[in-house]
């Protein structure tokens, strides 16, 4: 690969030796590394060569452009994924009652031709003929859960029902692959509302969201940091905590031993992270999962490097309903499990 680098002119041609040895320099190791960590990040060699080689002041807009046309293939094809995905869980999702049709769905797959627009109308009607079962009963998630999710033996109970919640908030299994439930985090989650923490949501569709009942049974107090009813986006908060200063005022006086939940601006959870930093703010536990396609994702990772516990979806995916679940479904394993020790273990 190094020569195959050298030959497309990513790495430069290498000093050699009297015995014709190539002689690299520490530079070009780096150079080495910073094109495998773009291959890794799913950047083409000629997107590279063109970000190491090039003048970026001149490139960058044709680059730019490039690098859009790369992410939309890719989108199409996560798309293309996506619908097989879709299929695959309408056979293996099924639940017991629904056993005799996923064998004869699977049987009827079998003998399916589809090279004409004829087959594409008999597949269309079989799925038709599937979907009529679903009258028939109540879907049974937790079956349907359990043909679907990964390998999750090396989680605790309270891990897995945690990451069960969530997936069902969102109806995507693939979700589960980013969740990130940093160590300690429910051991410190549940500690702290047993001792009634406050409860603090970014803003007051998240805290809208909270189990009031069964917080209120615990003794914790809920409180929302951005308290201006008119707040109801993403982009409303983003904009009111980055322009008031009363906001960010206010987070730097929340208590010491609180859970913060932030599942909209990602401004929040950066200033959350600066806070800790500065010793102006030791939360028990932050639920960071705003939504956004740049500061979020760089948010969450700073989060995860905060040293506080945590629990976050990595990248651009969230919200303040997932943000809300990942609480309730905390606040509902503590009261109903409260002598459960399994998650200590993992």
């Amino acid at each position: 690969m190094v020569r195959h680098y050298h030959q497309l002119g990513i790495l430069p041609p290498p000093e050699r030796s009297r015995s014709n040895y190539r002689l690299y320099t520490q530079e070009n190791v780096q150079q080495l590394r910073r094109i495998v960590a773009l291959k890794q990040q799913g950047f083409q060699l000629s997107h590279i060569r063109e970000l190491l080689t090039s003048d970026a002041a001149i490139e960058v807009k044709n680059l730019t452009h490039q690098l859009q046309q790369q992410y939309h293939s890719v989108m199409q094809q996560m798309a293309r994924l996506r619908q097989t995905a879709t299929a695959l869980e309408g056979l293996i999702g099924r639940d017991r009652s629904c056993q005799n049709l996923q064998a004869e769905a699977i049987a009827q797959l079998r003998l399916l031709e589809v090279e004409s627009q004829d087959g594409l109308v008999q597949l269309e009607q079989l799925w038709e003929n599937w979907d009529a079962a679903t009258h028939a009963h109540p879907e049974e998630f937790q079956e349907s859960l359990q043909q679907l999710l990964p390998d999750l033996s090396n989680r605790s109970e309270i891990e897995i029902d945690l990451l069960s919640k969530l997936v069902l908030a969102c109806g995507d299994v693939s979700l589960v692959n980013f969740i990130r439930v940093g160590k300690g985090a429910i051991a410190a989650a549940r500690h702290a509302l047993t001792q009634g923490c406050e409860i603090i949501g970014d803003v007051a569709p998240v805290v809208a969201a909270c189990d009031r009942t069964r917080l209120s049974h615990l003794g914790c107090p809920v409180t929302t940091l951005i308290a201006d009813p008119h707040v109801s986006s993403v982009v409303e908060a983003e904009q009111a905590f980055w322009h008031q200063s009363q906001w960010q005022e206010q987070l730097q006086q929340l208590p010491a031993g609180c859970i913060f939940v932030v599942g909209y601006a990602p401004s929040v959870l950066i200033a959350a992270c600066d806070a800790i930093t500065k010793g102006h703010f030791q939360p028990a536990l932050i639920i960071g999962m705003p939504i956004g396609f740049s500061h979020a994702p760089a948010a969450k990772r700073r989060l995860m490097r905060s040293g506080i516990p945590y629990i976050t979806v990595e990248g651009t995916m969230g919200g303040g309903l997932l943000a809300a679940v990942a609480l309730n479904a905390l606040v509902e394993s503590t009261i109903e499990k409260p002598d459960c020790h399994c998650y200590l273990g993992k």
